[in-house]
């Protein structure tokens, strides 16, 4: 698994190996002029601190010597660099050399993470608009079994904490390696026995640090999933704010998400506690290693056993600047596991199956021209526990308009929402003009089809673009005779803004009849050729229901519809009328003939008119 992610992360990146090559070009090069600074202060240091005469005496020994060590011939060619007539003139050019390598290295570096920060941000923007397209690809089944707040903290936390985790490990992975590969060289180049000793210790290190790495990923799972917990609980609260107060429930609202939000500190400290530890640990572990080299070497510098001072104070230089790199190494373990964790979230929702899958090679439905059949149809939901639906047989005529009835959890809107393929049927099929449903593209199915339903949805936006979302280059013209038709223009020109009114989240400034209105306005401009309405009327007053029925007359007009009712006066025109009792069709007729067959419909037809 841990192989699969990291090779799906390094597949994500390759479109911008350009990027990543020249700023891997510049890190080696910062790299380069960083041990390069390094190296000048310490010889600035030993300028300052020798006699300058026996300096001189050096170089001259060393330019006669053939057989000089790696660590003579580098102190050679930086005196060949810096040594002048006068103390004074060498000490100028070396901190003009010094300024120079330090402003160069700073600009690699700038290169290095401007490019990588270009790389970081467009990685997170694809994954970001991957996750939004399949999720729009995915069926409605996904969005019942799935909570919405677990989807959103995916989309935006997870992939922000792999956007910190591709940060962390495009800065300093790739670049501190070599840093401490540099300094190593150079150590060893100055005293093999220090390294050595150096590199003993180092190491138990980086073990006390994977191994909190390790379980800050599994907490890492558990805080993400927590978080998805709270954007539920959010969620759910703003989008349902008008029961809360009806029901004068924020305290238990509000004791609810402080819960949660504890349960989330609890887990945040876990982590933390190990978070913060890894930089004490390999801090502890470069005090006791700089301990150790300082007597150790500070007793060969006093015997003179071999290191002169000069060679000590490098190397003391060099040491303490390998610590940094080694503690950002450190972190970025810690970075690492916890994007990995939020990884394993992004590609386990980027990798959930599609239940409506598209033939390969689809039909386009231009037109409907016949008849929608159903066919020996059976249904059941993932989770529930039996058929929903069972051996389903009816046809519904080009220009027909053909209701469906029955007690509530009969399976009416099921009904519905299978024909624009919303979900499969188990077995049986659906047949549009004598082709299977499942052979037609969806988009093609989709376009030929209006749906209204009971809980309209629009979006945070104007009424004219609520109304024009199906036909987003619709004339003005056209969407005010949609809203004529729909009998929607009246109050939409009462209101300040007109058709630019900006309406609220899922339409909250409009009344239950405004909305139903807005959204058979939207149907009208579609002009689809099927319509399925939902229970569009049963939740409204007396009032908004003749308007809206008057808009509904208006968009049966001329096509051919589907209409699921609660209230049985608004079919007692349809031409076929079916009852749905326990997922089974009982009756199909008109109203005259069902009413007197004295069977459900009959008796749904009694209790609503209160005749006994």
């Amino acid at each position: 698994m841990p192989d699969s992610i990291y090779k799906r992360m390094i597949k994500l990146m390759s479109p911008f190996w350009v990027y990543i090559i020249i700023s891997s070009v510049s890190a080696i090069i910062f790299v380069l002029l960083n041990s390069a600074s390094i190296w000048l202060t310490a010889t600035l240091i030993n300028n300052i601190l020798l006699d300058f005469d026996k300096i001189v005496q050096s170089q001259m020994e060393w330019s006669s010597n053939d057989n000089l060590t790696l660590n003579e011939k580098l102190k050679f060619y930086t005196n060949l660099i810096i040594l002048r007539e006068t103390p004074a003139e060498s000490l100028r050019v070396l901190c003009v050399t010094i300024l120079s390598v330090f402003f160069g290295k700073n600009i690699f570096l700038y290169i290095k993470n401007y490019l990588l920060r270009i790389v970081e941000l467009s990685l997170v923007r694809d994954i970001r608009n991957k996750l939004y397209a399949h999720i729009q690809s995915l069926s409605l089944g996904y969005f019942n079994r799935q909570k919405t707040g677990n989807i959103t903290s995916i989309v935006i936390n997870d992939v922000e904490h792999l956007q910190i985790a591709l940060g962390a490990t495009f800065q300093k992975l790739f670049v501190e390696p070599i840093n401490v590969i540099t300094f190593v060289s150079l150590l060893f180049i100055i005293s093999w026995k220090l390294a050595l000793i150096a590199l003993i210790i180092i190491p138990l290190a980086g073990i006390a640090v994977i191994g909190i790495g390790k379980s800050i990923r599994r907490k890492s799972r558990r805080t993400q999933k927590k978080v998805a917990d709270i954007m539920q609980i959010l969620s759910e609260t703003l989008s349902s704010i008008r029961i809360v107060k009806a029901f004068a429930n924020e305290k238990n609202e509000v004791s609810k998400f402080s819960k949660e939000s504890k349960n989330y500190f609890k887990l945040l400290l876990r982590r933390g506690r190990l978070d913060l530890l890894a930089g004490p640990i390999t801090e502890s572990f470069g005090v006791v290693i700089g301990v150790i080299l300082l007597w150790y070497g500070g007793t060969e510098v006093l015997m003179q056993r071999g290191l002169n001072p000069e060679d000590f104070i490098r190397f003391i230089l060099i040491l303490f600047s390998i610590l940094g790199p080694i503690k950002q190494m450190g972190n970025v373990n810690l970075r690492i596991q916890t994007g990995y964790a939020s990884a394993e979230r992004i590609f386990s929702l980027l990798d959930t199956p599609k239940d409506i899958i598209e033939h390969s090679n689809p039909i386009q439905l231009k037109s409907f021209n016949k008849h929608i059949e159903f066919k020996n149809l059976s249904f059941e939901y993932e989770e529930s526990e039996g058929l929903v639906l069972s051996n389903i047989n009816f046809k519904i005529n080009k220009g027909e308009v053909v209701a469906i009835v029955g007690p509530s959890g009969a399976g009416k809107s099921t009904i519905a929402d299978l024909i624009p393929r919303f979900y499969d049927p188990k077995d049986g099929e659906i047949l549009i003009d004598q082709e299977n449903i499942k052979k037609l593209s969806l988009a093609s199915l989709r376009k030929n089809m209006g749906i209204v339903t009971q809980d309209v949805i629009l979006f945070n936006d104007t009424i004219k673009n609520n109304i024009a979302y199906a036909q987003p280059k619709a004339t003005t013209e056209s969407i005010i005779n949609a809203c004529k038709a729909a009998n929607a223009l009246e109050f939409i020109e009462e209101i300040p803004e007109g058709f630019e009114a900006i309406i609220g989240e899922r339409g909250v400034k409009l009344s239950g009849g405004q909305k139903q209105r807005i959204a058979i306005a939207r149907a009208l401009l579609k002009n689809p050729p099927i319509l399925i309405l939902d229970e569009a009327t049963s939740s409204l007053d007396t009032e908004s229901e003749k308007k809206v029925q008057t808009a509904i007359e208006a968009l049966l007009k001329d096509r051919t519809a589907l209409i699921i009712a609660h209230r049985l006066s608004t079919v007692q025109t349809a031409n076929k009328i079916i009852t749905i009792e326990k997922g089974r069709v009982s009756e199909i007729g008109t109203h005259d003939e069902l009413y007197s067959n004295d069977g459900l419909y009959r008796k749904l037809y009694d209790i609503q008119f209160l005749k006994t």
